[in-house]
């Protein structure tokens, strides 16, 4: 008599495929909590408006600034200046209430139609109150100033730049990338990347604000900051 064949039980059956399915499910759950973490990795690499700028300006408002208000706004996440009509009679600037010693500080600048001045002064003072004009060393913007240092009522020109050599890089009409680092009496200005300024200045002061500044002197001027990046590598005020 020939043995009867084993049946395989409904149980064993089921068994392999709850197996199987308890490992699909773990390794979906698995893969899903690792592309959690990397989403929250990459979250936390994406810096906010504030962190962006390290504090320095939240991109929507000018709180922590001082100037005077018919002239400078935000716009679409940047920082603008501009008159008509001969408006504006003297310099005048947008000043960071804080004190600043050693700083990097990146941003994009044009200004409209390519016509125009401006400048970021750096460790300066505010001259007069009122008109919120500056004293101090200036990271000059536009005509043949482009990238140089200079002494905004502070003696004048401290290191012209090489504009034979600004011109190769410059873009009359659109942003430019700009960047500034002070450390100690060390200066370096950087315009689309190319070195400017890169030196020791005895006569820096120790530390003082930070102004954008509006030109005066033309029929009509706008200049905007756009993209700023701020970080304070020492002790301010």
């Amino acid at each position: 008599m020939r043995p009867a064949k084993r049946r395989r039980t409904g149980f064993l059956s089921t068994g392999r495929t709850t197996m199987r399915n308890t490992f699909f499910i773990g390794a979906t759950a698995l893969a899903l909590l690792a592309g959690l973490s990397a989403t929250r990795a990459d979250d936390a690499k994406k810096p906010t408006d504030k962190a962006a700028a390290g504090g320095f300006f939240d991109g929507k408002t000018l709180d922590g600034w001082e100037g005077l208000p018919e002239f400078w706004s935000v716009k679409d996440g940047a920082i603008v200046g501009a008159y008509a009509d001969k408006a504006l009679t003297h310099n005048t600037f947008l000043w960071g209430k804080k004190s600043y010693k050693d700083f990097e500080l990146s941003f994009k600048i044009r200004l409209k139609g390519g016509e125009g001045n401006s400048g970021v002064q750096i460790r300066s003072k505010i001259l007069d109150p009122k008109q919120l004009t500056a004293s101090g060393p200036q990271c000059d913007i536009g005509q043949a100033y482009w990238g140089s240092l200079y002494g905004e009522n502070f003696g004048g020109m401290m290191k012209a730049s090489n504009f034979d050599e600004v011109k190769k890089t410059l873009k009359a009409d659109d942003f430019n990338d700009y960047a500034i680092k002070v450390v100690g009496k060390h200066v370096t200005i950087k315009l689309n990347g190319e070195t400017t300024v890169d030196e020791d200045f005895e006569k820096l002061p120790d530390d003082g604000k930070i102004g954008w500044q509006l030109h005066a002197g033309f029929p009509f001027m706008e200049v905007t900051f756009k993209d700023i990046q701020f970080k304070d590598l020492g002790a301010g005020k």
